[in-house]
């Protein structure tokens, strides 16, 4: 089982900006469909962003024009640029494949506040 690492999160004022990255143990090439995901507090974990091998990608409308992700196959790493952050993108962001998600990683804290 690949295991994957999240980081990159951390506090951020409203309208900024952070890239977070998912460092997998090993290699992602194989894996069609990578996505993050993220979880409020006393919300159910949403899909966000989706990547498939090759570059056609998919976002959740709360997220679309402001998050972009990326893959690397060749570090093995899956990447999203989140801009124009508010306060309704708190949350623990987490990396997956899709559409079964294997052992989720421990994530990464993003807090939007001022």
């Amino acid at each position: 089982q690949v295991q994957l690492v999240e980081s990159g999160g951390g506090l951020v004022q409203p309208g900024g900006s952070l890239r977070l990255s998912c460092a997998a143990s090993g290699s992602i090439s194989g894996i069609y469909s990578m996505g993050w995901y993220r979880q409020a507090p006393g919300k159910q974990r949403e899909l966000v962003a989706s990547i498939i091998s090759g570059s056609k990608t998919y976002y959740a409308d709360s997220v679309k024009g402001r998050f972009t992700i990326s893959r690397d196959n060749a570090k093995n790493t899956v990447y999203l640029q989140m801009n124009s952050l508010n306060a309704e993108d708190t949350a623990v962001y987490y990396c997956n494949r899709l559409p079964a998600p294997g052992p989720w990683g421990q994530g990464t804290q993003v807090i939007v506040s001022s």
